[in-house]
């Protein structure tokens, strides 16, 4: 009944959007507005929030501040971390302000906040009241919402609207949406850049191996050389979003770069599997055509042209279709083999997914396999891996189920991963 209630307006109707701006204000005065309580930090952006979230909260927490966290894939409370079952960046806002009471209950001083562009646009974080924000990346996702690139952007700049007297906003200078975000009025803007040299905070030397990243952070005249006890060189960029939100929080580069030698990322993002195989294996949640790019990038850095990179994926179903076909294309550019299967098809038809992905294809530049069950897809492309290869299994990332017609159903990309792997020693 309320989808058909839903469906008589637009998303961004009048009557739908007051309805949502009521229930954050209602969930922020039941709650008692925890946020004026805690100093907020928050990020959004296309890629890399919820590892961005992560390297923040790691920093705070490793330089003695009691410091809480929100991320599409965890809850943080201190050292605790737990999985979002809500599987939702930006949830109800009665889920973010009871978490945010609770934060501030259990003695937390801060909280890191993921920044959705639906739950900017739907108030879903209102009444956070971030005093620093920044941002990742933007590249085509949700258009299908946004409508336009141009109105997504406008939507994710809502986080920098947020922001109150004397608050930093934190900038990528290497992303479209510098110059526009620039203008937006705060008391400091802080960039960070791998390409300008001009940016507040620049990498240089920046390098990847099957394990760790290493890059060398120039902050004015100090530089400090920064190593992550994770794969991909875009992660350094997520590192330098981290570092310049924590510099605005009060955390000295040469500190947080320390603490971010023993950072642990969030599961399922470019997650290593190993069983004891001779071939490497990672689950990633790659889902923008951005995403596939730098990740096969990565690997590709990893494994040299001596060895191959085998690529398993689908896409979502209910999103951005026109961006299925560019997943295919970009997998088949980069990998060279690649094996197209089911992900979450939602209300979709699995087999037209699948087929709109294939279409992408360029069946003459790679090996290319399409499987619908995906079980049999992870055999198939496990079957084809060799010694020296690299294969990443892409899109679940470690979601604990499947959202199906007929509504979730179990599953481990992970532990089906490991089983699969050791059938084949």
């Amino acid at each position: 009944m309320l989808r058909k209630v839903k469906s008589l307006f637009g998303h961004r109707h009048p009557v739908r959007l007051g309805w949502h701006f009521a229930k954050a204000f209602l969930a922020a005065l039941f709650y008692g507005f925890p946020a004026r309580k805690l100093t907020v930090i928050g990020v959004t952006g296309t890629d890399g929030k919820t590892t961005t979230v992560g390297m923040i909260a790691h920093i705070l927490y490793e330089n003695g501040i009691a410091v809480g966290a929100l991320s599409t894939a965890f809850f943080r409370i201190k050292d605790n971390v737990v999985w979002n079952t809500t599987e939702k960046t930006s949830p109800s806002p009665f889920v973010i302000q009871r978490f945010l009471r609770k934060l501030y209950d259990t003695g937390c001083t801060h909280a890191v906040l993921e920044y959705s562009s639906h739950g900017l646009v739907q108030g879903r974080t209102h009444y956070t009241w971030p005093t620093v924000a920044g941002i990742t990346n933007t590249a085509m996702e949700h258009l299908d919402y946004h409508g336009s690139m141009e109105q997504y952007r406008t939507d994710k700049s809502l986080l920098f609207s947020m922001l109150g007297i004397g608050s930093t906003k934190v900038l990528n200078r290497d992303d479209d949406t510098f110059t526009a975000y620039e203008k937006i009025p705060t008391k400091l803007t802080t960039t960070y850049s791998v390409i300008e040299k001009a940016a507040d905070l620049f990498a240089s030397d920046i390098s990847s191996e099957e394990k760790s990243t290493t890059a060398t952070i120039h902050d004015g005249s100090e530089q400090s050389i920064l190593t992550l006890p994770i794969p991909g060189t875009y992660n350094v960029e997520n590192a330098l979003c981290a570092i310049a939100c924590s510099k605005a929080a009060g955390i000295a580069l040469k500190d947080s770069v320390h603490a971010l030698k023993n950072f642990e990322n969030a599961s399922g993002r470019l997650q290593r599997i190993d069983v004891g195989q001779n071939f490497s294996v990672f689950i990633d949640f790659t889902v923008t055509a951005q995403a596939f790019e730098k990740t096969l990038q990565t690997l590709r850095n990893i494994v040299g042209s001596e060895y191959r990179i085998l690529v398993m994926t689908g896409s979502c179903g209910d999103r951005m279709r026109e961006k299925r076909p560019i997943i295919g294309k970009t997998c088949s550019d980069l990998a060279d083999v690649v094996v197209i299967t089911d992900d979450e098809p939602y209300t979709e038809d699995p087999l037209q997914i699948l087929e709109e992905v294939w279409a992408g294809v360029n069946q003459s530049s790679c090996d290319a396999h399409k499987i619908i069950d995906r079980r049999e897809a992870m055999e198939k492309i496990f079957s084809l891996a060799q010694k020296g290869d690299a294969v990443v299994l892409c899109g679940l990332g470690s979601y604990p189920s499947r959202m199906m017609a007929n509504g979730p159903v179990p599953w481990d990309e992970k532990g089906i991963a490991e089983e699969l792997l050791r059938k084949l020693m």
